[in-house]
This record gives C-alpha cells, structure tokens and sequence, in this order.
C-alpha cells in the first residue's frame, strides 16, 4: 500500500466517523507498532488526519493512539502495522491502601513517634480485636451492662471509627491518622447491635474515660434531646484536660445534637475528599470543626465488609457493593435496563441500570425480575454512588458506580464483550457519616497533642480552630466551623506562636470502677435515649 493509499484510508474512516455521536466517548487507547522504517512516515499522516498521539517509542517504532473502537478495523489495513493491540490499564497491586481522609488532614506529614503519650476513648459499640489492622494496638476497654465484650463488635461502627484513628501500618486494609501501634486507646462499649443507649450510659461511659486517664474522647453518636446531668459531666471532664469530640449529625438540617452541642464539646460536621460540606451534615452554630465523612474506607468486624469489582475484558471498573447485597461472582453481557422501572430483559446478563425515580432495591428486583444475574446502578450526578437494599430480599450481587463509569459502560454495550462482576466478603468498608467525621479530629487532636503535651486541652482546641482551612463562607460558618482540621497546620501554629493555655497539672479523681464502668457519683436525674449516627449511604429511595 502506498503512502497516498495510506493516506485515503485514514482520510475516508475520518469522514465516516465525522458524524458519529459515539466518536469521542467512544475512544480508547491502542499500541501501533511498524515496520523498521515505517514508523515516522505514517505518524505524520496519523497526525495530520486528526489522531490523538499519547505516545511515541521511536526506539521500539511504536506509538499509543486514541481512537474509536471503530477505527481498528479500517487501520488494521494498513500493511506497515505489525502490532496494533489494545493498551490495557495496570493497576497498583498493593494490599494496603491510605485512605483520602489521612492525607486530606494532613496526618501523613506528621510523626506519630511521641503517641505513646496520648489516650484516646473511643464512646462506641465495641472495638474487634481480633482485626487483623487492629489487633497489634495498645487498647484496653469497659462495656456497659447488657452490651456485651468490649472487643467485640457486633454492629461495625465502633471498628470502623476505631480504625481511622489507629488501623496498624501493616500492609493490610488501611492505615489510620496514629498508624503505628504506638497511640493508648481504651474502649467503652456502650451499644449493641441495635445502636441506642441512655444519656445517663453515655455519663458513666465518659466517668471511665477518665478514670482510664483519656486525653481525647471520641464520640460518633448523639440524640436530639439535651440533658443537664450530660451537659455538667462534659464541662466537668473539660475542666480536669480531656478533650471531647462528638458528631453534629445526619439530619442535614440546623437542628442541635447531643452531646456535640454542649460548648465543652467539639463538634464535627462532615465533608467529601473536594471539601465540600456533605448534604447530609448537621449546620448550627456549634460545629466547630469539619474533616472526611464521606466515602470514607476503614476497618469493620472481620468479613461484614464487602468488596465488589466489575471487569470488561482485562478493564477493571471502580466500584462499590451496596449495602445488603448478597455475595457472588455473576459473568454475562451488560444490557441496558435505562431506569429499570418495570422488569428489564436481561435473562443471563448483568444490568446497566440509570439511578434515579424509584429505590435501588427496586430496581435490582427489575432486573432480577427479568433473569438478569447481577445489577450495576450507575449515578444520575456526580460522584460516587453508595447505596443500599434496606431490608429488601434480593438474590443478585448488587453495586454502584460512578456517572462517568456508567456512561463508559454505556459507550460499549453491543461490544459483545464479556462482563464479570463479583462482590466479596471483605473487613473494610466505605461509610458517610459525621460518625466517620468524628475520629478525623479526635485522631489529629491526639496526633498534635502527642507533639506538644505542653499544651492543655483548651491550648490544642484553639490551635486546631486556628489552624484550620477556612472553607464555604470566610471564618467560622455553621456548615463547617472554622474549617478542615489539619494536623501539620496546628502543629506550626503552636511551633509559632506557643500554645495559647499551657497545659497545668491535671487533677485526675479516679471514679470508683463498678463492674469495669467507672461509678459516677451525680445525684440521680432523668436520663434521655441517644443512639449511633449510623454511617448514612445515599438514601434507599431514588
């Protein structure tokens, strides 16, 4: 073939396409390899025709394009070409991954050599230690009565906040904002797995914080009623150096919760790994303080998690399970469900099915209806998709996806490419949530703290206020407090300035322990139920 020959296939596929819709989202990466001599000539031709060259290996007489799946077979043609194959993606085969929360409050630029002088209490429904990220921690612990072992976890919520402050630097699953087993952690249980309990358990929990000398307590939970007997034990631990943290809420309204909004207490709205503030965060003005709520990985009860992947040929799809899906692994061709609102025909293949009208467990129950054999709900905005089925008997791995990965999917239907999605159990999880909010800051308050125990609680509160990155509205607004804590910041801040209250010498009374709580010795009051802020997915419906 001649260079003119060359030239007219390149020129006629151009005008073929020219008015294709699909061109451009169509497009993917090849390798072209020519003949000893070949390459530069016909890369020029590629390159006045219009393809997009990523790559040139002239020692290899190589080069990696961009074009339309379509394109292959009138380049194919071309007799120079020895080698013209897809460029397929590789990916990091690292079993340990640092979630973005770590870096977002700047936990990995700190040491957390000097931990060992910090105690963080984590108020929660157990902590497993058994995990294999958890259990090499220095972690005592005390359950209330009727909540079961301490280093049990029967909910995941306790271990899942656990492991944002303290998951081990192993190797395995994650790592946490104090990743080297060096941190002091002690566990109050006071949950089980229906996640509520009284304001007068949540009192005798903080009473064992301190008798278990707690630097930093750290709450992810609350209740909308306020007590007087709650509010006098947090400004009375406040007052003997600890340091609470506790959540602002799921609600995404300006309604208070407890114990968050008492002024002796740090209140902590959450925002996504673009600092924007999570839709479904608390505003009032008591938040304090925001860090990583959304989409957050970390440890939960060994094998309640679950992992999910989707693989098109040797492409592998970010995704994730939803919640209550079943565990499996289904192979089939994708079939576009649109919105799934009535049974899809889908007998034997896996559904490419839109978000939006009608609830996931819905549609995955379309597709089921219709034989598919497992469902991928892809987002109707962008970002992430993390849903659940509720309670919804559904017998096919479910999972969501991203808008953009849908639309990619959508681009190669009828590609007749085989389509394998499999959803394993797993110990690590991604929950929302001002819960998963809560240990960002009580991990940083310790991680600062640990740097400079000089400092009291009150000195380190004002460093990470002042230190924090001012977002949404300029200074302290109700959406985000003062702003993203940041661990470094508040770090040279005090390197700076000093700490702005020295720490005194602590006045530690030591609660007489009963039955492993400690026994607070308050006049008896009326107590009020608070329960976890469960981790909050996108919601069920639509």
């Amino acid at each position: 073939m001649t260079i003119m020959n060359i030239k007219n296939v390149l020129l006629t596929f151009l005008l073929a396409i020219s008015f294709s819709q699909s061109a451009v989202a169509d497009k993917q990466q090849y390798i072209m390899q020519f003949k000893v001599g070949k390459g530069a000539e016909v890369r020029a031709h590629l390159v006045r025709a219009g393809f997009q060259i990523q790559r040139h290996f002239p020692q290899r007489h190589a080069l990696i394009i961009r074009v339309p799946a379509k394109a292959i077979e009138a380049l194919r043609k071309i007799p120079h070409i020895e080698i013209l194959e897809q460029d397929h993606r590789r990916y990091l085969l690292s079993t340990q991954q640092v979630p973005y929360g770590i870096s977002l409050v700047q936990a990995d630029q700190v040491s957390d050599s000097n931990a060992a002088s910090s105690k963080v209490c984590i108020i929660d429904s157990g902590y497993q230690l058994a995990h294999e990220d958890l259990s090499d921690n220095s972690v005592t612990g005390s359950s209330d009565t009727g909540s079961g072992n301490w280093y049990e976890d029967e909910n995941g919520h306790g271990t899942h906040v656990a492991g944002t402050i303290a998951a081990f630097n192993n190797d395995k699953g994650v790592v946490g904002i104090l990743p080297n087993g060096l941190l002091q952690l002690h566990i109050v249980k006071v949950f089980d797995a229906q996640g509520w309990a009284y304001s007068s358990s949540l009192v005798a929990a903080l009473d064992d914080c301190l008798a278990h000398g707690a630097d930093v307590v750290s709450m992810s939970l609350g209740g909308s009623k306020k007590s007087r007997f709650e509010r006098v034990a947090f400004s009375d631990a406040y007052a003997r150096g600890v340091l609470s943290v506790a959540a602002a809420g799921n609600d995404g309204n300006s309604r208070h919760l407890y114990p968050a909004s008492y002024n002796d207490v740090i209140s902590v709205a959450a925002i996504d790994q673009d600092k924007n503030v999570a839709n479904f965060s608390q505003q009032t003005n008591q938040v304090e303080l925001s860090a990583p709520g959304v989409n957050v990985l970390s440890t939960v009860s060994m094998g309640e998690g679950r992992s999910a992947s989707v693989t098109i040929n040797m492409d592998v799809y970010s995704t994730k399970a939803m919640g209550g899906s079943v565990l499996g692994e289904s192979v089939g061709e994708l079939v576009d469900c649109g919105l799934a609102e009535t049974p899809c025909a889908a007998s034997g293949d896996i559904c490419l099915i839109k978000r939006g009208n009608i609830t996931f467990a819905d549609k995955a129950l379309a597709c089921q209806a219709g034989g598919g054999v497992a469902a991928i709900i892809y987002n109707n905005t962008a970002g992430e998709l993390l849903g659940t089925l509720g309670d919804v008997a559904v017998h096919i791995p479910v999972v969501g996806m991203t808008d953009l990965v849908g639309a990619e999917m959508l681009g190669r239907l009828g590609e007749a490419e085989t389509v394998t999605l499999k959803v394993a159990a797993s110990n690590y999880a991604f929950f929302n949530g001002t819960s998963m909010a809560t240990p960002h800051v009580a991990g940083v308050a310790a991680l600062v703290w640990s740097n400079h125990p000089e400092c009291s609680n009150e000195g380190i509160r004002q460093a990470l206020q002042a230190s924090a990155e001012d977002l949404g509205e300029v200074g302290r607004d109700n959406a985000t407090g003062y702003g993203l804590v940041k661990a470094e910041a508040a770090i040279d801040h005090i390197n700076s300035l000093g700490c702005a209250v020295e720490r005194k010498r602590r006045f530690k009374r030591k609660w007489p322990l009963i039955g492993g709580l400690a026994q607070h010795l308050y006049s008896t009051a009326a107590t009020r139920p608070f329960s976890l802020l469960y981790p909050r997915m996108a919601a069920a419906l639509k």
